[in-house]
């Protein structure tokens, strides 16, 4: 842990965000807590200080961090009605800092980041990789956007709950990050599916066939985990399927923005469209199999008639 306890906030105790709370708790400490549902049994049973909204948290907490699903959350906890913002204000001679760990829009991150900047505080966006796995073993990849400066006060509690931790840029270059994460992992997953769909049809044991491939220069994580859920049809989230629309809605807009084609993106946007459309924004990103198993009319561990 950092040399002493600090004063810390967290908001948003999803699938994520609790276990990553958990660590900082567990490296001793102090927590303010606020959730719009009810809390995580291990939060509430820890000695983590409930606040009856975002104010509350900036008012008690020195770093508050936040982890939401999308853009509004993120904008409505800071500047809403009893959002952070109100509650924020130097602790004596310290700047607060207001870490955002969400995967949200980087033109809005530079916008949310001026505005925490010009009540005399830091802002940095950090938002991670690595999905529920990540988050409870401690391991996540965490991008982030901001000030040198705020970045190193800030790393040791990163530390705690990621392992590859990188200063990309200044504000918005995080979430920019994240963003290109969020396309590699979509076309991989894409691309997975494809072969072993392949690869079933073919006459082929998908098991083995990803055994042999993860030997060779086709290794990857996305086949070694996403790979193994297609064959055992393990599509519990994980990490949602509306969650990588979302992203992928983000490398949309911004590419749009940019003047820049991103096709394959736009393909596997529609993949993950179709499995919402048969009842699966639920479903695990890998589930995106499920939509190529529609178009072939065959299903990965089916018997290749």
């Amino acid at each position: 842990m950092t040399s002493s306890p600090l004063k810390i906030g967290f908001i948003g105790l999803g699938i994520m965000g609790a276990p990553m709370a958990g660590h900082l708790l567990a490296a001793g400490h102090q927590l303010f807590v606020y959730s719009r549902g009810k809390l995580p049994a291990h939060i509430a049973q820890s000695s983590a200080t409930q606040c009856v909204s975002a104010r509350g948290v900036a008012e008690r907490a020195d770093i508050v961090f936040t982890m939401l699903p999308d853009t509004p959350d993120v904008e409505a906890v800071l500047f809403g009605e009893g959002g952070l913002a109100a509650g924020l204000a130097k602790a004596g001679s310290t700047r607060k800092v207001v870490v955002d760990m969400s995967s949200i829009s980087p033109i809005a991150t530079k916008q949310f980041a001026q505005k925490i900047n010009a009540l005399d505080c830091d802002y940095l966006d950090a938002p991670v990789s690595g999905g529920e796995v990540g988050a409870r073993n401690a391991t996540l990849s965490i991008m982030v956007g901001g000030a040198p400066e705020v970045f190193e006060r800030i790393r040791p509690l990163f530390e705690v709950m990621g392992k590859n931790i990188t200063l990309v840029g200044g504000n918005g270059d995080g979430q920019t990050a994240k963003v290109a994460n969020q396309i590699i992992v979509a076309l991989n997953i894409e691309a997975v599916g494809e072969a072993l769909l392949f690869a079933a049809r073919a006459g082929a044991d998908p098991a083995r066939v990803r055994q042999a491939l993860m030997g060779g220069f086709a290794s990857s994580k996305i086949l070694e985990v996403h790979g193994e859920r297609m064959i055992k049809r393990t599509f519990d989230p994980g990490f949602r399927i509306a969650l990588h629309q979302k992203d992928l809605n983000l490398a949309l807009e911004s590419a749009r923005a940019l003047g820049v084609a991103l096709p394959n993106t736009a393909t596997a946007q529609a993949l993950f469209n179709s499995c919402a459309a048969h009842g699966g924004k639920a479903w695990d990103h890998s589930a995106m199999v499920r939509a190529l198993e529609k178009m072939a009319n065959f299903e990965i561990g089916q018997t290749a008639g």
